[in-house]
């Protein structure tokens, strides 16, 4: 098989989440358990930072890879699900992993795969894992894909875990409270690894304070080490001052991941540098968080978060699909006043859109699409929730391209697009 009829392979034989959405899940480590074991468990051979959350565990995950690659570390990076291409899942030092390597990883390991019949996303952890290995990396930056408690990556016995925020997604998978999902992210503390919290809440917090207390795990809330005094948007980057309440110091942060909402993914990663540096694992500098914030994009390629696609009309895509993420957008909306908002949007079928829809102007222009899985919500769907939420300007598409066409077209100076809802849709963007 070439490259593109390997991945087919695997989405063919597999049960993937994107085209089954739960059914593709196993609430089980007994597979990626068996499978790295038969691989020489390679997870055990290079240190990691394990990295969980509704949201902002993406962004987090590729600012700590930029802050190790600037310190000079040979970094891995694994997270999920890629945009284009496959190999965007594995990645060290922002370099895709080859596509002979997918190929060979395939074949050698084609017969046992067959009989152990494992899921795609137990797959691609194993492969991540050799990889890692087989490349001698000094850090692996590992961000879980659903969950955590189950999740594939969650064999791993990193240095330090991260745990970015807690929101109602996946409810149908994680539990229909914010306590529920809490427990299953939870699930990547481990005994004597410390934890870093990047956002406190009210109703997960006593979660992460038992379970980190029954595992002997050193417990860390960000919001007790860092505060954000102040954001401001430059031309390229958002500039954060923040400072360090132990001692007063207050420093600039400049990030080109754009979005308010980063202020909190972004204490979580200082809190998390600092716990590394306390226990002497690595050595970085503040000028290498500094570069590496700035240059997270760059440095690691990353795509489709608050990413600007035009500026005239302005034009951003991001992968943000559930209520916390809209939220920002509402907060974002507030502040820009443009003279009209135009939603490009798609859903999976299983998302619950009162804490998503539910929370942007309703006399926007609103194009609804479909987009390639089984998952996505269907034109008949769609038609039904723009009624329900009396939506009055409504169109319909097959193609989301399609739709940032007639959007465009029919913007004006000043107007605003926004595309996402789901990470799926974003990844059929044409320009990204």
């Amino acid at each position: 098989m070439n490259y593109q009829e390997t991945v087919q392979y695997l989405y063919a034989q597999l049960p993937a989440f994107q085209n089954e959405g739960k059914k593709a899940i196993k609430p089980t480590l007994a597979n990626i358990t068996a499978f790295c074991s038969y691989l020489g468990n390679p997870q055990e051979s290079f240190k990691s930072i394990h990295v969980a959350g509704t949201n902002g565990k993406g962004s987090s995950s590729h600012m700590l890879a930029s802050i190790f690659q600037e310190a000079g570390y040979k970094t891995g990076l694994y997270t999920s699900p890629h945009l284009k291409d496959f190999r965007e899942r594995f990645r060290i030092n922002g370099d895709l992993l080859s596509q002979q390597s997918v190929i060979d990883f395939v074949q050698n390991h084609q017969e046992y795969i067959s009989n152990l019949k494992p899921s795609f996303f137990e797959v691609t952890v194993a492969m991540a894992f050799d990889f890692f290995s087989k490349e001698n990396v000094d850090i692996a930056i590992i961000e879980t894909g659903l969950g955590g408690r189950f999740d594939s990556t969650n064999i791993i016995k990193p240095l330090l875990s991260l745990i970015t925020n807690i929101g109602f997604d996946h409810t149908d998978v994680l539990g229909n409270t914010l306590e529920k999902i809490a427990f299953e992210k939870a699930g990547i503390i481990k005994d004597g690894v410390p934890v870093v919290i990047s956002e406190r809440q009210p109703e997960t917090s006593p979660v992460f304070k038992e379970l980190a207390l029954a595992r002997n795990s050193e417990l860390c809330f960000a919001q007790d080490l860092y505060y954000v005094h102040r954001i401001e948007n430059t031309e390229t980057t958002t500039k954060y001052l923040v400072e360090d309440l132990a001692n007063s110091k207050r420093d600039d942060f400049e990030l080109d991941l754009r979005g308010s909402y980063q202020k909190n993914n972004l204490i979580g990663l200082l809190a998390s540098i600092q716990i590394i540096k306390e226990n002497n694992a690595f050595y970085i500098s503040i000028e290498n968080i500094k570069e590496g914030l700035r240059n997270v994009v760059s440095n690691t390629g990353l795509k489709g978060r608050w990413q600007k696609l035009s500026e005239n009309p302005l034009t951003i895509c991001d992968t943000g699909h559930n209520g916390h993420a809209f939220t920002y957008l509402k907060e974002y909306l507030s502040s820009l006043i443009p003279s009209k908002v135009h939603f490009i949007l798609g859903f999976a079928a299983d998302k619950n859109l009162d804490s998503t829809l539910g929370l942007l102007p309703k006399e926007a222009n609103y194009y609804f699409s479909t987009f390639n899985s089984p998952r996505s919500k269907k034109k008949n769907e769609l038609i039904k929730i723009a009624n329900y939420f009396n939506i009055a300007y409504a169109l319909y598409f097959a193609d989301v391209n399609e739709a940032i066409r007639i959007a465009t077209e029919k913007a004006k100076p000043g107007d605003f697009i926004y595309i996402g809802g789901s990470t799926y849709l974003v990844a059929e963007i044409e320009n990204l």
